[in-house]
């Protein structure tokens, strides 16, 4: 059976105070949430209050992206180690928001993957399509492109233990979602590309949908077979709404 995670991405969202009230309220009802993974993933300056409020529970710590370099010149980056050290788990890489707004290339998001691989963090990969390009029906190209930068780094190997988060471009904080069948039918995708290079990699693989996951909409999605959990954005600055997503999928 494969592993389900909820990750919540606070994105540039919260202050001291706010996040430390969240991360309690999390913290509050997990004990409900099932046999789901769940992680949260702060803004960088607000990890290390995280992890020591979390520290010894099943609440799971990532950071938001992850240094393709393990030190050096490179002002305003944080390296895979810095983020381990302060208690994290997971690093998101590839999201689209860093590839549309900030410019980060497929080969760009392979090396942060690889990075994060490297100092003992599960990359959350995020693809998908941008509008134009659904609407083009070039959602599978698009996905595959994203998948093939990290497999001609890493191999399929890459892929063991680690998680695909699919993020339709044009669902990601728009109100708009994919229905259960549009995500189910990318997430099959994803899992039977893999699959052809290694059948028992691509069929343990936790793949998450993101894209207006809502506590009301959140139980059909996780209902398919192939979405093992989300990958949460607005919905998770919320405790309650967020745990409600945990439950569906535990």
């Amino acid at each position: 059976m494969r592993n389900r995670l909820v990750a919540g991405n606070w994105k540039m969202n919260g202050s001291l105070e706010s996040v430390r009230a969240l991360t309690r309220g999390i913290l509050e009802g997990l004990d409900q949430v099932g046999d789901a993974g769940v992680a949260v993933c702060p803004p960088a300056i607000f990890i290390p209050e995280v992890a020591a409020l979390t520290s010894g529970s099943a609440l799971a710590v990532g950071g938001q992206n992850v240094c393709d370099q393990d030190s050096g010149a490179f002002t305003g980056e944080i390296a895979g180690s810095m983020l381990k050290e302060f208690g994290c788990r997971y690093a998101i890489v590839g999201h689209s928001e860093r590839r549309n707004l900030y410019g980060e290339t497929d080969d760009l998001v392979a090396r942060r993957f690889v990075a994060a691989r490297r100092n003992g963090l599960t990359p959350i990969l995020c693809v998908g399509e941008l509008l134009e390009e659904r609407e083009a029906g070039d959602t599978e190209k698009v996905v595959a492109r994203q998948l093939d930068a990290v497999l001609a780094v890493t191999g399929i190997e890459g892929f063991r233990d680690a998680v695909v988060a699919y993020e339709p471009v044009w669902a990601i904080g728009t109100g708009k979602t994919a229905t259960p069948e549009q995500a189910q039918e990318v997430h099959a995708f994803i899992r039977n590309k893999l699959s052809e290079v290694d059948s028992t990699i691509a069929d343990a693989l936790t793949i998450q949908y993101g894209g207006s996951v809502k506590a009301s909409n959140a139980e059909e999605l996780f209902s398919m077979p192939d979405i093992d959990g989300g990958l949460i954005g607005g919905a998770s600055l919320q405790a309650d709404e967020f745990l409600a997503i945990c439950r569906a999928a535990g």
